[in-house]
């Protein structure tokens, strides 16, 4: 499944009918629903063996904003503000991107994780992706005199699948959804503060990512009962 079509499925299927990650669905696509300490969800494919892979391969990530995300922003807008235009969300998104891919190849390689970019023998192919962003002070006009203050600067939701890349095989599945950092109080927010929050949500998913990939290797292979 490509990573666009991923997205889509991801928010009709796990969260347009869900209330709460209790309200996931036992199986997806032929992936059983496993228990998780720091993620809303994980599905691994029973019998897995993750022993087998010494090295990843990550694709550019996928970003989507909230749908209507465009249009609520706008709507919010002081009039003394220059409204988001979709040149203006591209723009955003475009970033998000450059962003993602880089904190999470950085810090899976500070992890101790071997990164190459050709499928091959034990190579695991990782397809990242970040729905229902959500940026609640985008900053559109830096040369504005207002001033917009927020406890977090937003939220998103991962989406992360695992495949072996010669076969394409899904062997994994995790959505999580988390907002960015909340200082404990208002705070001014522009376009740098935003970029810095998002940065540092990403390396949260990446760490987690990563500790999570590697008990997958020392539990392997994936049991095929629930535990």
């Amino acid at each position: 499944m490509a990573i666009k079509t991923l997205l889509t499925a991801c928010l009709a299927v796990a969260f347009a009918g869900a209330a709460s990650a209790s309200d996931m669905p036992a199986s997806w696509d032929g992936l059983s629903e496993y228990k998780a300490k720091k993620l809303d969800a994980v599905y691994l494919l029973p019998g897995a063996d993750f022993r087998t892979y010494d090295k990843v391969m990550i694709d550019s990530a996928e970003i989507a904003f909230r749908k209507d995300w465009l249009r609520n922003i706008n709507s919010s807008m002081p009039v003394s503000q220059r409204h988001l235009t979709d040149a203006d969300a591209k723009k955003m998104l475009d970033g998000a991107r450059t962003n993602f891919d880089q904190v999470f190849v950085d810090t899976l390689k500070a992890s101790g994780f071997t990164i190459v970019s050709e499928a091959g023998p034990g190579v695991l192919r990782l397809s990242p992706g970040v729905a229902n962003l959500y940026v609640n002070a985008p900053d559109p006009n830096r040369d504005s005199m207002a001033r917009t203050y927020v406890m977090e600067a937003g939220e998103g939701t991962l989406v992360l699948e695992a495949r072996d890349s010669l076969t394409n095989a899904l062997l994994g599945r995790v959505l999580d959804r988390r907002e960015t950092a909340n200082s404990g109080r208002m705070q001014f927010t522009n376009q740098s503060s935003n970029l810095a929050d998002f940065r540092a949500l990403v390396k949260v998913w990446a760490n987690t990512s990563a500790k999570g990939l590697e008990e997958l290797k020392a539990q392997s292979p994936v049991p095929a009962s629930k535990p």
